[in-house]
Order: structure tokens, then sequence, then C-alpha cells
């Protein structure tokens, strides 16, 4: 490069202040390389931190001349430099462990897109509708890393996070990890959308039995050359490093496993899937080796997971022949029978098979639902509770605070149980010494801390008592006990117990805390916000949860409420409200809300049309989740409070998009099309974007039945999408003194964003909006000037035939968009012959021929009762015979092709 090009390289990056040249990126990283093979100290920054250092580098944005931000170039400098970060990763052998632990989500998103893209991985191109088997082996090998990473992730988000405790408030540094965590949960949305096809492409790749090999840094290297200097060896069947069909199938089992395992919380068949997935994945270890070159289990792990898909897919035969305790207690919590399980437990403090973290999380499962409002499970948790501390005491571990909270209060049955469970733990006569004097200790302890002298007693004079204490130990106990109070009234004046020490204030706020993360009563969650707040005054009780949150138009209203209990107690209120409708907890979340709106109506106006929206929002989702589902009309109060909110001209209210977007789809979901269309007001129709295209939705499909001169709004509706798919060019002067266009894809020409538009479409449901949207969509692709293969759809005819600008449309994103749509639309109607037709014309245009002709038959199949009835001519066209015919002549599929012959 010589300098005047390395001047104007560096005036066009990112940073202007960064060095032209990126010599000092390569020598990190051949330093770095060279020191992990020579087994030195790790330099510093690590390896694999240098994968953010490069992948930040390039993907910074630049700034033009008029100080506008624009996005990072591709240039010289910013392909090195994610080239780099791959040949990090790449020296990393792409261990995803390695990987994982070290960078964010985000950073290894835009790593493996990075991965897609130099493996020749077309973009836009869905990895379920790809042969893994026809692909060159490092393509498929990237296929299969991205996907498995997604599945990990997945798995990964929904394990409890362990809250960090902030440190002094830094602005930048706050903004810095609250873009990245709107980023990470955005990705997220994403892959959770994608998960059914990510396992779609794990379980094809079970099927491969071959081996793949992946990216190395010489190979990585020859994909950066010059095309005419690779000779083709990256496409071979050698290149790269070589990764065994075994050691394949063995992690993508395990991966498998986890998710089906993960999915088995809402869906209990899918545990027998998880199960065969991981016994697959113990036999390939015990068959290969437990340690290999290219990945790692953790082999404690997967023999936790295949113990409790034992448990939790044992039928009553096999829980019969071989009953373990774990499938006796999973069937007790299951069916409700909690004195069997009390049971089991005295039993095990005998055997003491039962690890400890298993027997606090059944006690924490029962202490949940306890106070979810199943007081009958008190007296069980109570139960519960005294045989782990009784276990605890026999292993000499440290007593449990909630055993000391429960036992505050001792009553004689209390104490009764207590001692039975103690006689039931110990068998005294092969008990060693040191399991008698824990005992013993316990009992001394129990009676040292009690008030009543009636209860002591009861310890004192019990047989269990008498036989661990020696004579000398008990007249000791009664000395210390009538110290304790000159008059040996134990009633009349409390006794300071070891439990009432300042110290346990901490941990009392610790319980506090956790209680008040779980509960859902609107009157608990009050309780508890008033015990904290008069233990202390320095913590902000809203932030001890990283799930509580709150959009940020309400944040800051929220926060500006000056009482420090009513701004935790709304704040809470509201975000668990959120949480319980996110989770379709219906009833929770209206408890919260009402409870909430009760609260801000008497200082709050604002906040309490806030609420009033956020509960209608809510009983819309409970309508379409409920009645609504089985086609039930929603009653005509919701629709009027619907219309009023879409009117509702109250200053200074901040309001969530989500709501106008969801009442907007309720309306057109219900035909209330005369509404949109007649009625709603013009100033609403220029101030929303998605009250325009309701209406414009609603008044075409109002027209449709109409003659076509009177189909002006469909006109209208196409301009405004295709304003929104249109893009927005710029001209740039490059190195070599050409001008080249960029194209920005979401541009900001429409009313709304591509992907907005797209989100509201999947929030429909009626048949005839689908259909009207959908064959906008079909039209605008059929458009292009180098179409092939057109795509047939219904009433296509109303749209316009041309567009005066066709390089403004961006034709890729719109090939998606209908694609996206189709599929979307056949999980509404899977027996739409029409929208079956455009997926097999959308298949047939891509040269999918197996999977064309498979839609055309089922479109066939549907509306001919299984071709038991002639199919109508409107179906099966003239075009669309000759496709299936064509599809069947590639296929090689001869007696159809003569089948559809005689039938033309």
């Amino acid at each position: 490069m010589s300098a005047e090009a390395a001047d104007r390289e560096a005036a066009t990056s990112s940073r202007p202040c960064t060095p032209p040249q990126t010599s000092w990126f390569e020598f990190v990283l051949e330093e770095a390389l060279l020191e992990q093979h020579l087994q030195k100290p790790s330099p510093d920054p690590p390896p694999v931190q240098l994968i953010v250092q490069f992948l930040e580098q390039a993907s910074k944005p630049s700034v033009n001349e008029q100080n506008q931000v624009q996005p990072p170039p591709d240039n010289k400098r910013n392909r090195i430099l994610k080239l780099l970060a791959l040949k990090v990763a790449a020296h990393l052998k792409w261990d995803l462990d390695v990987l994982e632990k070290s960078l964010s989500v985000p950073v290894l998103n835009m790593l493996l897109n990075e991965l897609l893209c130099i493996s020749k991985v077309p973009p836009g191109t869905k990895h379920v509708d790809v042969d893994l088997s026809s692909l060159p082996p490092t393509t498929a090998m990237a296929i299969l890393l991205y996907n498995r990473w997604a599945i990990r992730t997945i798995v990964q988000s929904s394990f409890p996070v362990k809250q960090v405790k902030p440190g002094p408030p830094q602005l930048n540094v706050m903004n810095h990890i609250q873009q990245e965590k709107e980023l990470t949960e955005n990705i997220l949305k994403v892959l959770k959308e994608q998960a059914a096809d990510s396992i779609l492409v794990l379980e094809g790749a079970l099927k491969l039995n071959k081996d793949l090999y992946v990216h190395t840094i010489r190979t990585l290297d020859l994909l950066a050359m010059e095309p005419g200097m690779v000779n083709g060896e990256t496409e071979s069947s050698t290149a790269g490093l070589k990764i065994s069909a075994e050691e394949i199938q063995c992690q993508v089992c395990y991966d498998l496993g986890a998710i089906y395992f993960q999915q088995g919380s809402t869906n209990t068949a899918v545990h027998e899937k998880a199960k065969e997935k991981f016994f697959k994945t113990k036999e390939l270890i015990a068959k290969n080796g437990s340690s290999s070159l290219h990945f790692t289990i953790d082999e404690e792990r997967l023999a936790g997971y295949c113990q409790a898909c034992e448990v939790l897919t044992s039928s009553s035969d096999d829980a019969s022949q071989q009953a373990t305790p774990y499938s006796k207690i999973h069937s007790c919590m299951k069916s409700g029978k909690y004195q069997d399980l009390v049971k089991i437990f005295l039993e095990d403090n005998l055997t003491l098979s039962l690890p400890e973290q298993f027997r606090q999380s059944v006690l924490r499962e029962l202490f949940q639902k306890a106070q979810q409002g199943n007081d009958a499970l008190d007296e069980v948790c109570f139960k519960v509770c005294v045989c782990n501390t009784v276990c605890d005491v026999l292993q000499g571990r440290i007593i449990d605070i909630q055993f000391c909270q429960l036992f505050l209060k001792p009553s004689k049955e209390k104490i009764d149980f207590l001692l039975e469970v103690c006689s039931g733990s110990i068998n005294l006569e092969n008990a060693s010494e040191e399991l008698k004097r824990r005992m013993a200790a316990f009992l001394k302890n129990l009676c040292l801390g009690m008030e009543d002298l009636q209860f002591v007693f009861m310890i004192s004079s019990h047989e269990l008592f008498i036989k661990l204490l020696k004579d000398d130990e008990r007249k000791l106990l009664i000395d210390q006990m009538r110290k304790r109070s000159p008059r040996i009234n134990l009633c009349t004046k409390p006794v300071t117990s070891f439990y009432d020490i300042p110290a346990s204030a901490s941990v009392n706020i610790g319980q506090l805390e956790h209680q008040l993360i779980l509960s859902v009563d609107p009157w608990r969650i009050r309780q508890i916000l008033i015990e904290l707040h008069g233990m202390t005054s320095e913590r902000q009780f809203w932030m001890i949860s990283n799930k509580w949150e709150v959009p940020n138009v309400y944040g800051s209203v929220i926060l500006g409420i000056k009482d420090s209990l009513t701004r935790d107690l709304v704040y809470i209120l509201m975000a668990k409200g959120l949480h319980c409708c996110a989770i379709k907890d219906f009833v929770h979340a209206k408890q919260l809300f009402a409870a909430c709106l009760e609260l801000v109506t008497e200082f709050s106006p604002k906040l309490r049309q806030v609420m009033l929206n956020e509960m209608l929002l809510l009983d819309i989702y409970t309508h379409e989740a409920g009645a609504g589902a089985s086609g039930e009309r929603p009653p005509s109060d919701l629709i009027s409070r619907v219309r009023g909110y879409l009117e509702m001209r109250v200053p200074d209210i901040p309001l969530r998009q989500v709501i106008a977007e969801e009442c907007v789809a309720f309306l057109l979901n219900w035909c209330e099309n005369e509404y949109l269309t007649m009625q709603v007001p013009l100033p609403l129709v220029q101030t929303n974007p998605y009250v325009k295209l309701g209406q414009l939705l609603a008044a075409t499909c109002k027209e449709l039945p109409g003659p076509k001169e009177s189909r002006r709004t469909a006109k209208d509706l196409w301009e405004v999408v295709v304003q929104i798919c249109s893009v927005s060019n710029q001209h740039k002067r490059g190195n070599d003194g050409r001008v080249s266009l960029i194209k920005h894809r979401e541009s900001t020409l429409g009313i709304m964003y591509r992907s907005e538009l797209l989100s509201f479409i999947k929030k429909l449901r009626e048949p005839l909006v689908l259909t009207t949207i959908l064959s906008l969509f079909v039209k605008l692709h059929n458009v292009r000037e180098d179409i092939v293969n057109d795509i047939a759809a219904e009433h296509i005819s109303i749209w316009p035939s041309s567009i005066p600008n066709l390089q403004s449309v961006d034709f890729e994103a719109v090939a998606i968009t209908v694609k996206e749509l189709v599929s979307y639309a056949l999980t509404i109607n899977a027996n739409n012959h029409f929208w079956l037709i455009i997926q097999a014309d959308i298949y047939f245009a891509t040269n999918q021929y197996s999977a064309a002709l498979h839609y055309y038959l089922q479109a066939g199949a549907v509306c001919s009762d299984f071709f038991n009835k002639m199919v109508p001519p409107d179906v099966y066209t003239d075009q669309v015979i000759k496709r299936m015919i064509k599809c069947c002549s590639l296929l090689n599929c001869h007696t159809q092709l003569l089948l559809l012959l005689m039938s033309e």
C-alpha cells in the first residue's frame, strides 16, 4: 500500500486516530499464537480477548465530513481485522466452551456470522432448507457451529444469573452495559424464534455420518487470497482441521439433549427425546474415550441430566420395578401426596442417599407453592425442613436459617414431630459416638433456646434425650436454665437466644429479598417492602433482581417518585405484572396491575393512565389466548376501550408503541374494518403509522369484492409498502477515485422499518388480511426485472404492475419477507391451498424441486379430499401443472410425470 493510499484509508476509517497500518494487530496475533505453541504464559490481553478487540475495531461506525454517523465501511482494514478475529478463533480450534466463557453473546454472534460469510453460506438462506451433505465440509461445519451455539445460548439464558452488585454509578459504563444488554436480548429473541430450525439442522447433522473439517489459520489465509490463487483447496474434502463423525455426533447429541431437557418444562413428552440424546452421548463417550482433541463434555453434568431424565420419564411400571428415592419424590410432588413425601425424607435420614442440594431444592419448591396461596403446604414445609435440619445435624453441617424462623413460635405438635424425626434418624445401637455427640448437642442447644419450660420438659423427658445425655450433663443443663432466669419462669421473661444476635439482621434481609423475588401476591409484596424499609433505608429494593424491567418510557416517571417505599412498590408491581404477561400468567398479572392502579390513583394521574393502558393490553392478550382462540368475538366493552385508546388525546402520557400496534392488530383480526376505514380520526392516521397501515389494509380488504376502479386504497397501500421496502442510496468516492453506491437496508423513507412491518403482520390472524398483504409482497417480488419464475397469489391483479424507480427497492429483503410471511401464514392455516401454492412457487423459483412438488401436491390434496374429487382449475392452473411436470422430470419421478400428463 502506498503512502497516499494509506492516508486515504485512514481518512475513511471509523477512527481517524488509528494508524493506517494493520501490522500491529497481525504482530500481536502472531506473538500470541507463538507463545501458545511454545507453552509460555499467555500474553496480555489473552488470545481470546483479541477477538473482541479486532471485531470492535472492525464494527466502529465512521463519521463523514458532515459529522454524520455511518455504518462501518467495507474496506481492506476492516476485512483484515475480521479475518484476524477468525484466525484467533481458529487457533482456539473453535472450542465453544472457551469462546462462550470469554465472549459476550453479541461478539460471538458477530464472529460466527463472519464465519458463515467466509464459509460461503448464502446470506438470507434458512439453514434448515440447506442439504448439509451437498455442501463443502467447512461450510457444513460452519452451519453446525452456528446452530450449536444458538441452542447452547438459549439453554444458558434459561439459567438464573447471579446479580452483580453495582459499583459507583458511571454514566458511560451504565450506557454501555444497557446497550449490550438490549443487544443480547434482541439476539436471544431471534435465536428463540429460530430454535425449531436450529434443532432440525442438528437433527439432520446426526444423519450425515461423515467426517467434517473446520477452518484453520491456513484455510482462512487461502480464502483471503485472490480467487485464482486458491486452486480449489478450501473446497476439497481434506482442507482444514478434521473433526470425526463420532465427535460431531457426541457433541450434537449433548446439545440437543440440553435443549430438549429445557423444553421439557412446558412439554413433558420432550423429556423422552432428551433422555435418548443424553444416553447416546454417554454411549459415544464410553466408546471413544472421555477426553477428545476437539471437544469436552462435563461428565458430571451429563450424569445429572441422565439421572433427571430417568426420573422424569419413568412410567408406573418402571416405578414399581426399581423405585429410586428421586422417582418417588417426583411422583409425590406431581400427584400432591405430600405426607408420603415427608415419609421418604424421614427414611432417607437413615440412609443419607439424597444430596443436600436436592433436599434444599425440594424444600424451595414447596415454599414457593405455599407462598402462591396453598396454605395447606405450610405444615409440609415445616416437616420437610425439620427432616433436612436433622440430616444436617448428623452430617455436621450448619443449621439453616429457615428452621430457626419456623421454630420462633414452637408448639406441642412441632416439638412432637421434631422428636419423632430425631428418634427415627439415628439407630443408637449401631450409631458412632460422633453421631450421638452431634444429636445430643443439637437437643441440648434446642432446650437452651426455648422460652417455655413446658417445651423444655417435653424434650428433656424424652427417651432419646435421656439415652444421649448422661446424668451429669442433664443436671448441668438444668443449672444453666436456672441461672438464665432467677424465678425459673421462662414464660414471663424473654430469653436471648443465639439467633437473636444483631448479625442476623443481614440474614433476615436476604431471606426477605428472596421472598420478594418469588412472591406474586401484591399484599405480600407490600408487607415485605414495609419490613425491608424498616430494617434499612440505604437500599433500592427495585434493583435486587435483574428480571425486573419496565420500559424506559415508564422508568423515568416511576423513579421520579420521591418516597422510596412507594417508588419500590410501584416499580416492582409493574415489573412483575409485565413479566407475568410475558409468560402468559394473566391471572397474577391482573392482580398485580390492579394493585398498582389502586396505588398510583392516589397521587399520579399520569401513572394512573399508564396502568389503564397496560390493563387494556393485558385484556387483549387474555381474550386472544382464551375465548378468542376458539373464535369467540370479544365483548363490545373491550372493543370500545381499544377505540378509546387509539383516540386518546391526554398530553404528557408516556406511551408504548406495542399497545397501539396490538390495538390495530386486534381490530383487524376481528374485522372492525368499518371503524378503521370511516370512523378513525384523521389526526390519528397522520401521527400513528400503525393506524395508517391498519386503515389502508381494512379499506383494501373491504373493497376486494368491488369493481377494479374502486380500489384506489390498494394503490395507496402499495405505495406505503414500497416506501418501507425502499433503500436510501448514497454515493461515496473510494480510494481508487471511483464512485461506489452504498445501500442502507433499514431506510427511514417509509412510515416504519421493514422489521417493524413484519412484526406487525405476524400479529394478524384474519385470513383475508393475511392474503391481502401476502399478495402485495408477492406482486412486489414479481415486479423485479430479472425475475425468471413468477409467484402466483390470490387477488394479485389489484396491485400496480410497475414501479417508477426499481433501483430504490431492496428486492432481496422483499424475497426474504415473502418467505417469512408465507411460513407464518401456514402456521395460522396449514390447509389454505392458495398459501400452499405460494410456498410451492417459492421453492420452484429457488430450484428446490422436491419441496416444490411436495407443496403442489399438498395444495391439491387439501382442496380435493385427498384427490377423491377434481382439483379446482383455479388451484391447478396451466402454470402449476407445467411446473409440476418440470419438477417430476428433473427429479426422475417418471410415474408421477405420467399421471400428471394424463390429468392434463
